[in-house]
């Protein structure tokens, strides 16, 4: 074994800290055998050092401010797994432009400062690594940055939030309704006790801002997607949804027009047929599919949350920086908006955001109206004036009364037109309850 030491700071000694901890110490003489140096979990910042927590930090090691860490000249690995944006990002930033590696879990600061992150990673000679970011244990980050380096991806779709998937997977298979799941979720520890960044879909959303970023070399921030969670799902969904051969899952779509160069990011609940891989992941799993010029489709599952699914990939990224520091072997850098064209030193042209005419699906709307004649041809001229053409309709009696549901699936059409056809139902005096748009996601694969 190597005589040189690793000295690892840790930022935040919560679930996921504790994980790290708990399973570097277990593991540490295999990881050094394997890596050929000692490793050294040298400090860990925290708020409260009295604090009792299930592992068992020597006080001595144990600081309150977590800037000494990032600005400790002995420190070669800082892990900031405090979460937020706020003193999360001084951390990081303080480490990079010091020249560390910086190894973290927070989608929400990728997403949000992710290019002022690479750029000061840059400026000083620091290197951020972020697998734990996105989808928990499953190693996505790594295959879309090396294993699947000689592709572009035209499409990758997938389930990125275990809270939302158990919910709809308990929906599902129990017919219980979201109020009592979402307790149940909580209790259980899949839910935050403001579970809003979860069950709204900004969690995510931000996820899906890193992958497209990975895959495209662009920040898609949140405003320029469309974002819709899973609040307004009912049992009546699920059960029409499964008449009609699908499932609904929260799926994050990040979509590639490579012609015109463009690119559309998106989160909303989307009708899976029964028969495609992801409509089978269920509980707090996710799934992932991309699909690449080369390869083809990929797909990628495994648990997406929780303390011990995100320490893997924590210290996988650990590994990764040790191995860096040691060997001088860089990671293959990530994407950029050329990808493999700039490899090949072909011009491209800046990526657009795709407008929403060009963002193309078939569409499953829930509507309440009121149960009497002509009303079924009022939503039918609404739709047709909009150019959107249905495709089928299910007609039931509303648990309001003297309402009825009404269920209509259209034949593809456009996020533009679905936009302007849902305000004008709003706007019909028959129309008693705001309609619900779901997405239906027929992925050729």
């Amino acid at each position: 074994m190597s005589s040189r030491t690793i000295r690892i700071g840790l930022c935040g000694l919560g679930t996921v800290g504790q994980g790290v901890w708990k399973h570097l110490s277990a593991n540490r003489s295999a990881l050094e055998a394997r890596l050929g140096v000692r490793i050294d979990l040298a400090k860990a910042a925290v708020r409260d050092p009295r604090k009792v927590r299930a592992v068992t930090v020597p006080a001595g090691k144990l600081v309150a401010d977590p800037l000494s860490i990032a600005t400790d000249p002995t420190i070669d690995i800082v892990c900031e797994l405090m979460g937020g944006t706020g003193l999360a990002k001084d951390v990081t930033l303080a480490a990079l432009h010091a020249g560390k590696i910086v190894v973290s879990a927070n989608k929400a600061l990728l997403c949000e400062h992710g290019a002022a992150l690479f750029a000061a990673a840059r400026k000083g000679g620091g290197r951020f690594f972020f697998e734990a970011s996105v989808a928990g244990g499953i190693p996505i980050i790594k295959a879309l940055r090396e294993g699947l380096v000689a592709n572009r991806f035209k499409l990758i779709y997938g389930i990125l939030n275990g809270t939302c998937n158990y919910i709809l997977t308990r929906m599902a298979s129990e017919g219980a309704g979201y109020p009592q799941i979402l307790a149940d979720a909580k209790r259980l520890g899949y839910a935050e006790a403001d579970e809003s960044l979860d069950v709204e879909g900004w969690d995510t959303a931000h996820k899906a801002s890193i992958l497209a970023y990975l895959a495209h070399g662009v920040w898609v921030k949140t405003p320029h997607m469309i974002v819709d969670g899973i609040t307004q799902i009912t049992q009546a969904d699920l059960k029409y949804a499964a008449t009609l051969g699908y499932g609904i899952k929260l799926l994050a779509v990040i979509t590639r027009d490579f012609e015109r160069n463009e690119l559309f990011v998106r989160v909303h609940p989307t009708l899976v047929p029964k028969d495609r891989v992801l409509a089978n992941v269920n509980g707090v799993f996710n799934g992932i599919a991309v699909m690449g010029d080369v390869v083809g489709t990929t797909t990628y599952i495994g648990r997406g949350a929780g303390q011990d699914a995100t320490a893997s990939a924590v210290i996988s990224d650990i590994a990764d920086a040790i191995v860096l520091l040691t060997t001088g072997r860089d990671i293959t850098p990530v994407a950029t908006t050329a990808g493999v064209a700039e490899l090949l030193s072909v011009p491209v042209q800046p990526l657009r955001l795709s407008p929403l005419e060009r963002i193309r699906s078939r569409y499953y709307v829930r509507t309440t109206v009121k149960d009497r004649p002509g009303v079924l041809a009022q939503i039918a001229t609404v739709m047709a004036r909009n150019g959107v053409s249905i495709e089928s309709v299910i007609q039931t009696t509303a648990e309001r009364p003297e309402a009825a549901s009404l269920i209509l699936t259209t034949h593809e059409s456009d996020e533009k037109a679905m936009r302007a056809t849902l305000n004008a139902l709003g706007r019909l005096k028959s129309v008693v309850e705001k309609p619900l748009l779901l997405r239906i996601g027929d992925f050729s694969e």
